[in-house]
């Protein structure tokens, strides 16, 4: 899609958020994949770190993001499959206002062209929350590759056309 340059390159300010049981700093792959391409596109790193699958710790974490000033966007990953320890979007649920059912959708449609039928397995979401957007990918290298690449490097650039996140940020509170 069509990069504008007559307009300014605006950093978004993104909070990464790995969700998993099993992986800690020095093995988390998807957090270091996604922390390297959103600073490679000109982004800020505004927080990062790694919790357990569990429903509370998560709506926690994302409140507090949330309501922080310095923070314009938060991308998980992990935890969106179907086994009973994913629980990611059943976090979001609990914090965000308006669900954008199309970030899904437009994920497992990349996600098929890598993995075929696999790709029915992710629950991939996206919400917006007290002015916030929050992003849910799964937690493969892979995936996080076919969400940044294909949908938030874009959607998180104020000179992609004809439209993006980025904005629509300063009206996402109007009421």
């Amino acid at each position: 899609m069509p990069i504008d340059e007559s307009r300014s390159f605006l950093p978004v300010r993104i909070a990464v958020l790995t969700v998993s049981d099993t992986r800690g700093p020095a093995d988390d792959r998807s957090g270091d994949t996604l922390v390297e391409r959103l600073t490679v596109a000109g982004h800020s790193l505004a927080a990062r770190t790694i919790l357990k699958d569990d429903v509370p710790g998560l709506v926690a974490q994302l409140n507090s993001w949330i309501d922080d000033p310095a923070i314009d966007c938060i991308i998980t990953t992990g935890g969106t499959g179907v086994t009973g320890r994913d629980v990611t979007p059943e976090a979001l649920e609990q914090v965000q206002e308006k669900s954008i059912p199309g970030f899904g959708e437009l994920f497992r449609w990349l996600s098929f062209q890598s993995i075929g039928t696999s790709t029915i397995q992710s629950r991939a979401c996206a919400g917006v929350a007290r002015g916030t957007y929050v992003f849910c990918l799964p937690g493969s290298t892979g995936a996080v590759k076919d969400g940044w690449d294909g949908i938030l490097k874009d959607q998180l650039d104020i000179r992609h056309r004809p439209c993006n996140f980025v904005e629509l940020m300063p009206r996402l509170q109007e009421r």
